[in-house]
């Protein structure tokens, strides 16, 4: 796997009013910028890339936010790393399965994230919670 490492550079989470009850959350995950970076590993440094994003959730209407910024640094062939910026570069676009891979981590990482820190803020949790449910008696069996 690529990904070799993954920051946290801002963090921040309010709370504007108590929770309505039919309120909506939505969730934001966007690629900012693609840079070329070396990753300095002893007396070498290697060739990679650095992926700046951002993740959003807005509760709505205007109950609160949650912004998480960062990076995720990126390991590869020195080929793909310049055909990667390339493309960046050329028109904000990125292969696919990269696309799916960053967002991905971000999605992961930010997740376990903005739920601990919305509960800090007494926000409602943004994906649904397993919940445990009582079952309906189940029949006498004889068998």
């Amino acid at each position: 796997m690529p990904i070799v490492g993954f920051n946290f550079d801002k963090i921040n989470v309010e709370k504007h009013k108590q929770v309505e009850p039919n309120m909506q959350v939505k969730t934001d995950v966007v690629i900012v910028d693609v840079k070329e970076e070396k990753l300095p590993t002893g007396n070498t440094k290697l060739d990679g890339l650095r992926f700046d994003f951002k993740f959003n959730l807005n509760y709505e209407p205007k109950v609160g936010e949650l912004l998480l910024s960062g990076f995720i640094f990126y390991l590869d062939d020195p080929k793909i790393i310049k055909d990667l910026i390339k493309s960046w570069k050329k028109d904000k676009i990125l292969p696919k399965p990269v696309t799916a891979e960053i967002i991905n981590m971000v999605l992961y990482r930010a997740n376990i994230k903005a739920l601990y820190l919305s509960q800090e803020v007494n926000l409602p949790p943004h994906i649904q919670m397993p919940r445990v449910s009582e079952k309906a008696k189940a029949k006498d069996y004889i068998g």
